[in-house]
């Protein structure tokens, strides 16, 4: 077998981890990606030896049939064609570029009247002018085949060839200039039916926020007065109750009163007894006056503590508190309707750090969220994991189980935010995860109302669902969250001199989402 079948057409020599590439053509894998490393500034990427062009730039994959015919040619002896087969021998065409011992040429070029090896013939396929050019098998009697006659009668005919050249060149470019006016013509025509379209869209946004506002006040005016007929209720039943306790409590006071007088009377008529001398007379009254009447003894009353109507005051307090979670709920859903408005030109999704930082975002964590080993600042803006526990106060939406906590805020619309710090996991999560129990009922990425990037020194992991996905990346001390609520997008990025996307999620968004952090 000829060695020369199974050379690589860069380096010349026999194949090493060979690979074909779509056109057909087989290469070293190093040759070939060393060679489309070099045109991947231009955008394309061709072959060696065809110049056919791919886009993109294709993958690569071992041959492995063709590595081990290689590597029996190996076993036999038969080994690459010596060096010297590239120069030029006696017989050969020699290129008119090289200098000093001249390579074997490849291909002649009827308009340089010049032949060329594999290196110097390059820029016929790289140059856009050269492209042009008429190249054929080499020849050593390339003037012949140029032309027959001198100098001039070329010159002559070259310039013919390019007048005819140029009047070609100008009637295909005539056809694609009218082609892209009539496009332009329709774009336009399209453009002013849109126009028309958006105007539309105006009034009717106009009309509709109009109504919603309407509607809104209404139903608002009609839940205050609701409030405030429930207000008038609760202090006149507080205002009846107070009346009667007060009447009965004033006649028991009469009451006692009235027995109070009564006995300070039997008091002096007994005391006036004891002082009688005739033993017969003491004797005849002594029964009249010694029999008292049933007392009412205050012994017998209740007196409660001064906590009247403290259950009452109570009782209100514990609506106000249930209204105010049910308002934040319902403002909640309504930011969310109000972001699903359809609006037809929406903004381009950011590319650099300043694009990313016109969303940016104030978060501050919420204490009454954080788990008791964690310290937060003074502005709620950074988190420290402790070895001893804080006095938090006891609260329901405090994590007891794991280092977390959530954000104050509600994100809906575009957020972005960024972490800085060691060893975390940054979250999002819905305000309904839970906060105590089993490890995925309220374990960042354990559920479906949360999900989580595992920030570690060399790697980073996401999280949702108890579904776990490694993720590729450039280490870095910042990371950047973009949310694109009403989009259902959710992206993590290493944050350098440039934004590296590590993760995206896409997904529907039920409700608002609040920032995390677990530790």
């Amino acid at each position: 077998m000829d060695s020369r079948k199974f050379s690589c057409s860069i380096c010349g020599d026999l194949l090493k981890d060979p690979v074909t590439i779509p056109c057909g053509h087989s290469c070293c894998m190093d040759c070939i990606k060393t060679h489309w490393d070099g045109e991947d500034q231009r955008g394309i990427h061709s072959c060696p030896q065809c110049r056919k062009i791919f886009k993109p730039r294709p993958g690569l994959k071992k041959n492995i049939m063709l590595a081990e015919v290689v590597e029996e040619m190996k076993k036999t002896g038969l080994q690459a064609a010596p060096a010297d087969h590239c120069y030029a021998g006696p017989e050969d065409v020699a290129c008119d570029v090289c200098t000093g011992r001249k390579l074997k040429a490849i291909k002649s070029c009827l308009v340089c009247r010049a032949s060329y090896c594999r290196k110097h013939l390059q820029s016929h396929y790289d140059v856009a002018h050269l492209k042009k050019h008429k190249l054929v098998d080499p020849s050593k009697n390339l003037q012949q085949r140029v032309c027959s006659r001198h100098d001039e009668v070329m010159k002559i005919l070259e310039k013919h060839y390019e007048q005819m050249s140029a009047a070609a060149e100008r009637a295909e470019k005539q056809k694609e200039l009218e082609v892209s006016r009539q496009e332009i013509q329709q774009r336009i025509q399209d453009g002013e039916k849109d126009v028309k379209l958006l105007q539309q869209e105006v009034e009717a946004i106009n009309v509709s926020a109009d109504e919603a506002v309407e509607d809104s006040e209404k139903i608002f005016t009609q839940l205050i007065r609701l409030i405030q007929k429930r207000s008038s209720d609760v202090k006149q039943q507080i205002r009846s109750q107070q009346e009667t306790e007060v009447s009965r409590v004033k006649e028991l006071q009469e009451k006692l009163e009235q027995e109070i007088t009564e006995l300070k009377r039997k008091d002096s008529e007994l005391e006036k007894l004891s002082h009688t001398e005739d033993h017969s007379q003491f004797l005849h009254n002594y029964p009249s006056l010694s029999a008292l009447s049933q007392s009412t003894h205050s012994s017998n009353i209740n007196i409660r503590p001064l906590r009247y109507f403290e259950d009452v005051t109570a009782a209100v307090s514990e609506t106000r508190d249930k209204l105010q979670d049910i308002l934040t709920e319902t403002w909640t859903n309504i930011s969310l309707a109000l972001t699903d408005v359809e609006v037809l030109l929406s903004e381009p999704e950011p590319k650099s750090r300043a694009d990313f930082l016109k969303y940016t975002t104030k978060i501050t964590l919420d204490p009454n969220t954080a788990n008791t080993y964690l310290l937060l600042s003074e502005g709620k803006r950074k988190a420290r994991l402790m070895t001893q526990q804080q006095p938090y106060s006891r609260h329901p939406e405090r994590f007891d189980s794991y280092y977390q906590v959530l954000s104050r805020e509600s994100l809906t619309g575009r957020c972005y935010w960024e972490v800085s710090g060691g060893r975390v996991h940054i979250a999002v999560a819905y305000k309904s995860i839970r906060r105590s129990g089993n490890i995925h009922g309220c374990l960042f990425g354990f559920n479906d109302k949360s999900w989580s990037l595992c920030c570690e020194t060399s790697r980073y992991t996401f999280f949702h669902n108890q579904v776990q996905t490694a993720v590729s990346g450039p280490p870095s001390s910042r990371v950047g969250v973009y949310l694109d609520h009403r989009a259902g997008f959710l992206s993590f990025y290493s944050v350098s001199e440039t934004m590296t996307l590590l993760h995206r999620v896409q997904t529907t968004f039920t409700q608002g989402l609040h920032a995390g952090l677990r530790f």
